[in-house]
């Protein structure tokens, strides 16, 4: 009975976690500034947006208030059966 309490636990582990990474995506010229702005879409099976998803390079300067950009990074969750990505941009 325990091999069974323990083997359904480790299922609802697996199925429950998920794993992120960040990754570079581009830079410019353009020195380094102090603000931040990040965009951020869920999308279902990696393909179908949820909820207007919207994680453009555009979205995440405009939300930070930005007009010349430094660097953008992208992050990327995963879980089951959804993807969120989220778009950093830094700049001035």
């Amino acid at each position: 009975m325990k091999k069974i309490i323990l083997a359904g636990l480790a299922s609802v582990t697996l199925l429950l976690a998920s794993c992120s990474s960040i990754t570079p995506l581009c830079a410019t010229s353009n020195p380094v500034g102090k603000k931040v702005g990040e965009a951020t879409g869920t999308y279902l099976f990696g393909i179908l947006p949820l909820g207007g998803a919207d994680s453009s390079i555009q979205s995440a300067a405009k939300n930070g208030g930005i007009s010349k950009i430094s660097t953008v990074d992208v992050k990327r969750s995963e879980g089951i059966f959804t993807i969120k990505i989220t778009t950093i941009v830094t700049g001035e």
